[in-house]
């Protein structure tokens, strides 16, 4: 049975009469007529009663009206819920990103896309660890470029915010020990050495390789400090504590610029190609 013969019964049951459900399925009564006759044929069973006064359904045509009742009920519910669905995005999204970028700035960000979009499963992996997204089964991976790239030229690639990494200390270190006037005064002082990506750069961590703001020439120093860790949250509070200099990420310190809890140091200096 199509749904039209399903609607075709309950219409002719709940008027009782041919030209009563002809009217409320906006068809011409022979048309009604017709129809109920060929499904009466294809069962093989007579559903309703016709006298000159009302058209009344049979045993078995009223076993059939509540079925088409339960059946119509749920087409009606299913084309709801499509319709939603479509209005509303659905789905699972996993991604990957780095520990201290995905605490800091994509966790917040998918809870609020979340929140927004509740039909849609969110799953974010916090690795060190670039990905294969199409082996490991992921939508997208959130990087800095220059550990990324060429992995990522593989991908559908897409720059979402422009970074850099800067030369920054604590306002007590600076007091205490004074700021470099040049980059190879941070031979004097004492840096703080992130450890992580596994070494991705592809060089030794206690070598920082910067640009003058104005110049492509890259300028190498090697610094030293007793301090160092792979954990980029670690050595950021290290630096506002005032236990040295550090080279980091404007998107993980751009609260503690903000904020005056570190302070650039040689600011004509950056790291670039750090876009995320």
């Amino acid at each position: 049975m199509e749904r039209s013969d399903l609607e075709l019964v309950i219409a002719v049951r709940d008027h009782g009469s041919l030209s009563g459900a002809a009217l409320s399925l906006d068809v011409a009564p022979p048309v009604v007529t017709k129809r109920l006759a060929a499904l009466e044929a294809r069962l093989g069973q007579r559903l309703f009663q016709r006298t000159t006064r009302r058209v009344s359904p049979t045993a078995e045509g009223e076993t059939v009206c509540q079925r088409a009742l339960v059946l119509l009920q749920g087409f009606t519910a299913l084309e709801a819920e499509l319709q939603e669905r479509k209005a509303e995005p659905t789905g699972l999204i996993r991604l990957a990103a780095t520990f201290g970028f995905g605490r800091l700035w994509l966790g917040p960000a998918l809870a609020s896309f979340q929140e927004r979009y509740p039909r849609i499963e969110v799953q974010l992996q916090l690795t060190e660890q670039l990905p294969d997204l199409a082996t490991d089964g992921f939508d997208g991976a959130i990087w800095l470029w220059e550990v990324a790239g060429r992995r990522a030229a593989q991908w559908v690639s897409r720059r979402l915010a422009r970074n850099q990494r800067v030369l920054v200390a604590s306002p007590r270190y600076i007091k205490q020990r004074g700021a470099p006037a040049s980059l190879e005064a941070l031979q004097e002082h004492t840096c703080l050495i992130v450890r992580e990506n596994g070494n991705a750069l592809g060089q030794p961590f206690d070598v920082w390789t910067l640009h003058k703001a104005r110049g492509n020439t890259p300028e190498r120093v090697r610094v030293h400090g007793p301090l160092s860790s792979n954990s980029g949250e670690l050595v950021r509070d290290w630096c506002i504590a005032g236990r040295g200099i550090m080279l980091r990420s404007l998107w993980d310190i751009a609260p503690q610029l903000a904020a005056g809890e570190l302070v650039r140091v040689l600011p004509g200096y950056a790291m670039p190609d750090a876009d995320i």
